[in-house]
């Protein structure tokens, strides 16, 4: 499929000098449009809609708003935008966790100016880019998808599920759309490796969600 127009790319990072850095590169390619560099998970989040970006470079650590949070209901607001994590962090704990968290792409600051680039391609093609050295981080294990760990919004929405409710009543309660509900509770299900609501119901009475309600909301 050919795109007719260039891709929109925002840029969320606390360090000027990064964000400055990484526009300067994209802008000299023809097919790229930074369309806004943010210094927060709270900024990007509130103009997300309007700048309507195809891919969203954001860092993990910021103040405020981490990273993840920010992903979260950045993909919430928008599942069609491709996140790609851009990060100083190599420990495989992060990557998975990003990964989890629905990142695209996990690129680390230091690779070559050339490899943003190609993660940005990579991940509008609807595929999954590791760098190098995130990849070498990895330990390549075929059960590491069973053990995918559920995000907060996940959590609370297996409480909400656990609980009896309808995907109608769950977004009503959490102020979301019952599209949103049903992606999360196939994501749910996925990873838990569960296929039914009853089976939902269980694990989250195995695994203490129902008595634990205050972690959740």
């Amino acid at each position: 499929m050919i795109r007719n127009s260039a891709i929109r790319v925002a840029i969320v990072d606390d360090h000027p000098m990064v964000t400055e850095g990484i526009q300067a590169i994209l802008e000299s390619y023809d097919d790229i449009n930074v369309v806004a560099t943010c210094a927060s998970g709270a900024d990007i989040l509130a103009r997300a809609e309007a700048l309507a970006p195809d891919v969203i470079l954001l860092d993990l650590n910021m103040p405020g708003m981490n990273g993840l949070s920010a992903m979260e209901l950045l993909l919430e607001q928008r599942p069609q935008t491709r996140i790609l994590v851009l990060s100083m962090h190599d420990s495989p704990e992060y990557i998975t966790t990003a990964l989890s968290y629905g990142a695209m792409g996990y690129v680390l600051k230091d690779v070559p100016t050339d490899e943003i680039k190609t993660a940005i391609d990579t991940v509008m093609r609807g595929q999954r880019y590791l760098c190098i050295g995130a990849k070498g981080s990895l330990v390549p294990d075929e059960g590491c998808e069973a053990r995918e760990s559920l995000t907060g919004r996940e959590q609370t929405v297996l409480l909400q599920l656990a609980k009896g409710r309808s995907n109608k009543e769950v977004a009503a309660a959490l102020d979301i759309s019952v599209r949103t509900v049903e992606t999360h509770r196939k994501n749910i299900k996925r990873k838990l490796g569960i296929s039914s609501t009853a089976g939902l119901t269980r694990y989250a009475m195995e695994h203490g969600v129902l008595q634990g309600t205050g972690a959740f909301l």
